[in-house]
């Protein structure tokens, strides 16, 4: 799966998805390295773009939202947020394995993270909204659509659907909504921030959504061409990858 995604972003079928596993691999060893103590040296070693964005719309009052893509070590992002005054909120993926899960929020609490898990329930959009108008970031990974619900978009030539989270989120807080990307650049960091996705001035909410998330879509793409193999997706993304 990993060489059929790397094939989908260069175009033409890669030779190996092992430059993605090396880099997948870093990701895993850093989860088992972070401790709240090590975020100092992180940052020490985190370069950013587009800083100035988040610290507009820090000042704005209104909350963001960072959409990201799996690549690199997009929980990095989350300590480079917080030193400028930002705290996180994000979602994770209720597993069936509760003490993973339970690992997993630990993990991401080194980093800083406040978190919501993804129960399906009214609760948990109440509760990023609430983060929101506390002038929190909410982090919200989007490459992928959990339950196969989501908005259809083109994504890499071929028709799938994203999660709509991001889009609505935006739309009904007023906040707005970054696409956000955190790469392994040497033996540190680099995140950057894109401008926010505009909100359409006509259509209905729905409307707005889909056109909201088919242009998430179509970021997602450039940033994850500035690193495939550093782009985690390691499941079907796509209908024919299923089939």
């Amino acid at each position: 799966m990993a060489k059929r995604h790397l094939s989908r972003v260069h175009g033409e079928e890669a030779e190996s998805g092992a430059p993605l596993m090396i880099s997948y691999g870093r990701y895993w060893a850093e989860a088992f390295w972070a401790r709240t103590r090590r975020v100092p040296e992180m940052l020490e070693t985190a370069t950013v773009d587009g800083l100035d964005l988040v610290l507009a719309a820090r000042d704005a009052g209104k909350g963001m939202i960072y959409a990201l893509p799996h690549i690199g070590n997009w929980e990095v992002a989350a300590p480079v947020s917080i030193a400028e005054g930002i705290p996180v909120v994000a979602v994770a993926e209720k597993l069936s394995n509760d003490r993973v899960t339970d690992w997993f929020i630990e993990m991401r609490a080194e980093f800083g993270i406040e978190i919501v898990l993804a129960t399906g329930s009214t609760e948990v959009m109440r509760n990023l909204e609430s983060a929101l108008k506390a002038n929190k970031a909410v982090a919200l990974l989007s490459d992928r659509d959990l339950r196969g619900r989501g908005v259809e978009v083109e994504f890499f030539g071929e028709k799938t659907t994203l999660p709509p989270g991001p889009a609505t989120l935006a739309i009904r807080n007023d906040a707005p909504l970054f696409p956000v990307a955190s790469y392994f650049k040497g033996e540190g960091h680099h995140v950057v921030v894109r401008p926010a996705i505009p909100v359409p001035e006509e259509g209905t909410r729905s409307e707005k959504v889909r056109a909201m998330t088919q242009t998430l879509a179509h970021e997602f793409e450039g940033l994850i061409r500035e690193a495939p193999d550093q782009w985690h997706l390691l499941v079907p993304n796509w209908p024919s990858d299923r089939e």
